[in-house]
């Protein structure tokens, strides 16, 4: 169960002296996974970027062919210490991408290995500052998009999963997951069908869907709004991403405590897992191809909107 997992890293996050050696603990009784950590400092204090490998038995770690998977675990910081005591609602996507690990983890260790590597990253901070944001505050952190997407977006990666918490606004009025149309070199596509299929299937639900704008996939730092982060690694990557919110009813915001739910971040576990299990095995596609192709040969590239785009002050 992916709440085990979840219920696991939440323990261990929820904690001010946490950090990426907390992490790499976890995986002390998976040999096979490889863990790293590196502090990097910014303006407002330092965080702790982690990277994942779970190799596959195709993977192209080992010389193998299976595709590549990426999760991201976004997020601001998982505490705003010492203004507010214990995880914030910002440290979801964190623990989601976590757990998600060690869910895959477990399931290698019994056997159950995967065609292709899949790779995890995120990083962790208790103590990050807290930043205004309509209709309620955002968590800041002590480094910048342009930092995080340096460590957390990783080249090798086929496919992405950024999984967020996406609580503070008044678009999403479900408490669970949602997903966002897939995003790639500038384009909003239309949902991947795959995706909503294995939404339904891991939910028990019908699938849930989010909307997004050209402004929310534009880097952070141009003076525009953006609905959260979630889907700041599409400016940073050629792969496809697909955001997974995780959301709730009412406006939450991501500096509050004692607002993550443990059953809505497993929802996220699992749908990540089902989703690398299919990818990895050629199953599952973020987008199609060839409808693409056809849309950029018509209209051009639209690599633009990863950019800063254009100073209409000079």
């Amino acid at each position: 169960m992916s709440l085990i997992q979840t219920m696991t890293v939440f323990e261990v996050m929820d904690s001010a002296y946490v950090n990426g050696e907390a992490i790499k603990k976890l995986f002390g009784d998976y040999p096979e996974v490889t863990v790293t950590s590196q502090t990097v400092s910014g303006e407002e204090g330092s965080t702790d970027f982690v990277k994942i490998l779970v190799p596959g038995k195709n993977g192209k770690s080992i010389g193998g062919s299976a595709p590549t998977f990426g999760i991201i675990g976004r997020l601001g910081g998982i505490g705003a210490r010492p203004s507010r005591i214990g995880l914030v609602s910002d440290a979801d996507g964190a623990i989601a991408a976590v757990a998600s690990a060690l869910k895959l983890a477990q399931m290698q260790k019994n056997g159950d290995v995967l065609e292709g590597d899949v790779i995890i990253s995120t990083h962790i901070c208790p103590n990050a500052p807290t930043q205004p944001h309509e209709p309620v505050d955002f968590m800041g952190s002590p480094v910048d998009i342009l930092t995080m997407n340096q460590y957390e977006v990783i080249s090798e990666m086929e496919a992405i999963l950024s999984i967020d918490t996406t609580k503070g606004n008044r678009i999403i009025n479900h408490k669970g997951i949602a997903i966002s149309p897939t995003v790639k070199e500038g384009y909003i596509l239309r949902v991947s069908e795959d995706l909503l299929r294995i939404m339904e299937m891991t939910t028990g639900k019908l699938p849930v869907t989010f909307p997004i704008t050209l402004q929310d996939i534009t880097p952070y730092g141009n003076d525009i709004f953006h609905v959260n982060s979630i889907l700041q690694p599409s400016v940073a990557t050629n792969a496809p991403v697909v955001g997974v919110a995780i959301t709730a009813e009412s406006a939450v915001p991501g500096c509050g405590t004692g607002a993550s739910h443990e059953t809505d971040i497993a929802l996220a576990v699992k749908f990540a897992v089902e989703a690398a299990k299919e990818f990895t095995n050629g199953i599952t596609h973020f987008y199609d191809a060839t409808e693409y192709e056809h849309i950029v040969a018509r209209y051009g590239s639209m690599k633009v909107f990863q950019t800063m785009g254009f100073d209409p002050s000079k």
